[in-house]
């Protein structure tokens, strides 16, 4: 693994303890070493369900390091927030992506590419593939 900084991770749920939950156990079954940074943002800002665009920018902030953030959304008004912000272009930092993958597999597949020192093409492509993963 290179000395770059690994590419952070945004988790966006309508519910805070959802997004706080998926964020744990990704980082859990990322192993060890260094992971990746991850937030969650999950439900509004007075805790209610929903999504904010506020808590969702800062959760960006927060995991930036400059080498892209992957952003991961469960459903509905979260995938639209997300592109309402990137259409802004100025409330997420630079090279900000709305990853098309399955919330919960493909938040583990994206801290572990992460942590694993990939960049946000090899991020984006972990998270989307696992629609593949078959469970019968």
């Amino acid at each position: 693994m290179s000395d770059a900084k690994p590419v952070g991770i945004v988790l966006v749920s309508h519910s805070r303890e959802v997004a706080a939950a998926v964020a744990e156990l990704a980082t859990g079954l990322a192993g060890g070493g260094t992971t990746a940074p991850v937030a969650s943002a999950g439900g509004t800002t007075d805790g209610g369900l929903g999504t904010s665009s506020e808590l969702i920018a800062a959760a960006a902030a927060s995991v930036d390091q400059g080498t892209g953030v992957a952003v991961l959304v469960d459903l509905g008004s979260a995938v639209l927030t997300v592109k309402a912000l990137l259409a802004e272009g100025d409330e997420l930092p630079e090279d900000t992506r709305l990853v098309d993958a399955p919330f919960l597999e493909g938040a583990v597949a994206a801290v572990v590419t992460a942590s694993a020192g990939g960049d946000l093409d090899a991020v984006q492509a972990a998270a989307s593939e696992a629609y593949d993963y078959r469970k019968v």
